[in-house]
C-alpha cells in the first residue's frame, strides 16, 4: 500500500508546474478565477430573471385577474399560475445549476491556493539548500 501511495504522489507532483514560473503562474491562476467569477455572474442571470418572472405573473395575476369577468377568470387564474409555476421550475433548475458551478469554482479556488503554497515551499526549499554551502 506505501508503493501504491508513492506512485499517486509522484503522479500528482508530476502534474505541477514547476517553481521556475511561480509568479506567471500566480498570475495565469488569478485570471482563471475571474473569469469563473464573471462566468458564475451570468450563470446566476437566468435563475433571477425566472423567478422575477414569476412573481411578475403572481403579481398580475393578483392584481388584475379580478377584473375579467367569471368564464374568463377560472382560465385566465390557471394559465398565470401555471405559467408562474413553469417559471418558478425552471428558475429552480437553472438555479441548482448555479451552485453547482459555484460548488466547483469554490473547490478549484482552494486547490489553486493549496498548488500555490506548495511551489512555493518548493521554492523556498530550493533556495535554502543553495543558500547552504
Amino acid at each position: 500500500m506505501e508503493k501504491q501511495n508513492d506512485s499517486m504522489r509522484e503522479r500528482l507532483l508530476a502534474r505541477m508546474p514547476q517553481p521556475e514560473n511561480l509568479t506567471g503562474y500566480r498570475k495565469e491562476t488569478a485570471a482563471l478565477l475571474a473569469k469563473h467569477e464573471k462566468a458564475l455572474f451570468w450563470e446566476k442571470m437566468p435563475s433571477t430573471a425566472c423567478y422575477v418572472s414569476a412573481l411578475v405573473l403572481i403579481m398580475a395575476d393578483t392584481f388584475w385577474g379580478q377584473k375579467f369577468d367569471a368564464v374568463r377568470t377560472h382560465i385566465h387564474f390557471i394559465g398565470f399560475w401555471a405559467g408562474a409555476g413553469v417559471l418558478y421550475f425552471v428558475g429552480a433548475i437553472t438555479d441548482l445549476r448555479y451552485r453547482i458551478y459555484r460548488s466547483k469554482v469554490d473547490t478549484l479556488k482552494e486547490v489553486k491556493q493549496v498548488q500555490l503554497q506548495i511551489l512555493e515551499l518548493q521554492e523556498s526549499l530550493t533556495t535554502a539548500h543553495e543558500k547552504q554551502p
